[in-house]
């Protein structure tokens, strides 16, 4: 059950910002085979002023940040992939690849509680995170 926040530096159609949000969770589908269902997005957009990026960018306004939280688990392929499928599916919004930074942070099953406060751990999760 990773958790995703993407941020961003302009302001979307709702429809987009539903779309960009989608596509991020499609990606964690895809690469990190977690359930459709299962799904902890959020968007953040930022006030330009309010989200520094680095100075060589051709369009700063489009610069994203993705950071996801994630269970230890997933191979390093697995982690190619999800980088792949974002950036392949953020570009579908015109957000150059070299516009994206994504940070994944992975912490132990015990280190998240669950369904009703019980560490993960602990848990059925209904899918396999050593992928």
């Amino acid at each position: 059950m990773p958790s995703a926040l993407i941020e961003v530096r302009r302001k979307y159609s709702r429809p987009d910002e539903i779309a960009i949000i989608d596509a991020v969770h499609d990606a964690l589908v895809a690469a990190f085979r977690i359930p459709v269902g299962d799904k902890h997005v959020r968007l953040v957009v930022h006030e330009p002023h309010r989200f520094a990026h680095a100075p060589h960018l051709e369009h700063p306004e489009r610069y994203t940040l993705v950071t996801i939280d994630c269970f230890t688990g997933r191979s390093v392929d697995a982690k190619r992939e999800l980088y792949r499928q974002i950036v392949n599916r953020l570009g579908a919004f015109d957000i150059p690849a070299n516009h994206i930074t994504i940070l994944l942070r992975e912490s132990a099953l015990e280190n998240w509680g669950i369904r009703g406060g019980q560490a993960a751990c602990d848990v059925d999760l209904g899918f396999d995170v050593n992928v």
